[in-house]
């Protein structure tokens, strides 16, 4: 497996056009190689935000909700067991409340009862008091044709608010709102489940001026719910297209200025950043993690109840559980780590298109991030399977660009029906369950797939930069620049790429490379995590140049990504 550096195309009028507004050169690039084309593209502010309407589904979701409140039914919410459901259900859960609904929640057991709106979990919302008389769905449904059948057999409606890819047939919801159902048209189809949830809302509380019930000046302020959806639109790893750009820094704007939820206030304070400088990568890196630790480990309802806490003590309890919770799925994932590390080290990996894991003493709901840290070491394919209470295997799989991975089980699926019990997901990541007895003749039949989809090209590493930096751009302002802006999936933070001699290099810890480097004469400090390996003395690096605080000093470090080669 080679490493290969590509630099971004751009269009070099919109770079041009950028840098006269007032934009440093190498991040007007890097901008403009993003589809940035003017000033207003950049814009963070609520008025640039898609409108609700605009969303299919929102107005009749409105109505429905709207007629609920005025009946006085009661509504029972259905989560997902990840960090974007969670924050999804917190919006809903607060956001009906400042819109005078009655609703409680209830998520289903990721070992138990699998993943959305089952019949078994719509059995379960009948049962408890009060029974629904409306479900609504946040982050899932799309795909829960036996739910929503259930449901109306009982004679509950149901509303459909998700994000992810429809299949061959569409439920009979009440009402469907999910920017990714073939007949939308809306343009953010990166919308994150918390995000369409706050959309419904939006259009909710419009219905209910449109009532009388209330004007400009006593509606609720829904703001209050933006770092609820910039966590989990950060946490679900969506694209950070315009839109949710937006959503993204007036959440974190709100968090910055003390104004979060007593949840996320509480899990900052025990994770140990500073909330007054919060960033996209403390909620991806800090925040996020600690909340699903919940729904890996155990049920999702303490991180649920950890966003809905009403008081900071009760919020800092909660935190601390979700922190003893994390450490746990840390220990877990470090042995995993090093069980999948020993497993490839004696199989001649780089002769293959993928890697099936399993191993009989893993954990169900951490074998996802087994398999996202492998892909990223090997740069293939790979699915990590765990036995669940049924005694099948259930897995969670991870993919490369290039290669579509739910059209690869797809593929599988039509090829030996059977072999697969059930799967979803989509490009990059997906789960599914097979019987444990077919573990080897899907791990033959997972590789043909692949391999006959794939360009063997795609194996190649292939890492996007953004140009070279002098060592004269390599200051203070670009980084403080740099950190200003929103950055994360689909709009990179941008990765510079230059050829470095390298003065010396040590391993620390037994795991990273520290390096001092020249640049055309320019000394320069960095890093290179998880690499142990020596690099050559003359070798081209793709970096970030960032601000290093140590014992109370700041230096300028890079942090390298990869060298090429």
């Amino acid at each position: 497996m080679s490493t290969i550096f590509s630099v971004r195309a751009y269009d070099k009028m919109v770079s041009e056009r950028l840098c006269h507004g007032g934009v440093l050169r190498p991040i007007a690039q890097a901008l403009a190689a993003r589809g940035v084309t003017c000033e207003e593209d950049l814009s963070e502010e609520w008025r640039h935000m898609l409108p609700p309407n605009l969303l299919e589904g929102t107005q009749e979701a409105a109505r429905l909700l709207a007629d609920a409140r005025e009946a006085g039914k009661h509504i029972t919410l259905v989560a997902d067991y990840d960090c974007d459901g969670a924050t999804a259900c917190a919006v809903a859960m607060k956001g009906f409340a400042m819109l005078g609904l009655s609703a409680d929640y209830i998520v289903p057991d990721r070992f138990t009862l699998g993943y959305g709106l089952s019949p078994a979990i719509v059995d379960l919302a009948h049962a408890r008091s009060p029974r629904p008389d409306l479900i609504v769905t946040v982050d899932n449904g799309i795909a829960s044709v036996e739910g929503v059948e259930r449901a109306r057999e009982l004679g509950i409606d149901v509303i459909i608010t998700d994000h992810h890819l429809q299949g061959d047939e569409l439920p009979d919801a009440a009402c469907i709102v999910n920017p990714n159902v073939k007949t939308s048209s809306f343009a953010s189809k990166s919308l994150a489940g918390c995000g369409v949830m706050y959309y419904v809302l939006l259009a909710l509380r419009a219905e209910l001026r449109r009532r009388g019930i209330y004007d400009t000046k006593t509606q609720p302020r829904l703001d209050q719910l933006s770092d609820l959806v910039a966590l989990g639109t950060v946490a679900d790893v969506v694209c950070l297209d315009k839109n949710n750009r937006i959503l993204v820094a007036q959440g974190l704007s709100r968090v910055r200025r003390g104004l979060g939820c007593h949840g996320i206030n509480a899990v900052f304070e025990v994770a140990g950043r500073d909330i007054r400088n919060a960033t996209v990568k403390d909620f991806a890196f800090a925040i996020a993690p600690r909340i699903n630790a919940a729904g890996r480990l155990t049920e999702m309802g303490i991180g649920i109840d950890c966003l809905l806490s009403e008081t900071h003590e009760q919020a800092l309890s909660i935190a601390m559980e979700l922190e003893n919770l994390n450490r746990e799925r840390r220990d877990l994932e470090g042995n995993m780590q090093l069980e999948a590390a020993d497993y490839i080290a004696h199989m001649n990996w780089q002769d293959r298109s993928t890697i099936t894991l399993f191993d009989k003493e893993w954990h169900q709901g951490v074998v996802g991030l087994v398999a996202s840290r492998l892909k990223e070491k090997i740069h293939r394919p790979v699915i990590a399977f765990a036995i669940d209470e049924n005694n099948d295997l259930k897995g969670s799989g991870r993919s490369i660009e290039g290669i579509h991975l739910r059209d690869a089980l797809d593929r599988v699926s039509k090829i030996a029906p059977g072999v697969i019990e059930r799967f979803g997901g989509h490009a990059m990541a997906a789960g599914l369950t097979i019987r444990r007895e077919n573990y080897h003749r899907f791990s033959d039949l997972f590789e043909k797939a692949v391999t006959e989809m794939a360009s063997p090209d795609v194996f190649n590493r292939m890492v996007l930069v953004d140009g070279a930096l002098s060592p004269e751009e390599i200051n203070v302002p670009l980084i403080e620049a740099l950190s200003s802006r929103i950055w994360g999936q689909g709009f990179e933070k941008p990765l510079f790429a230059n050829d470095f001699q390298i003065l010396s290099q040590r391993v620390l810890k037994d795991t990273h490379l520290k390096l001092v480097l020249d640049l055309a004469g320019s000394r320069f400090e960095a890093i290179y995590f998880r690499r142990n390996e020596p690099l050559p003395t003359h070798v081209r690096l793709a970096y970030r140049p960032e601000i290093n605080e140590f014992m109370g000093r700041r230096s300028i470090q890079l942090v390298v990504e990869a060298a090429e080669g």
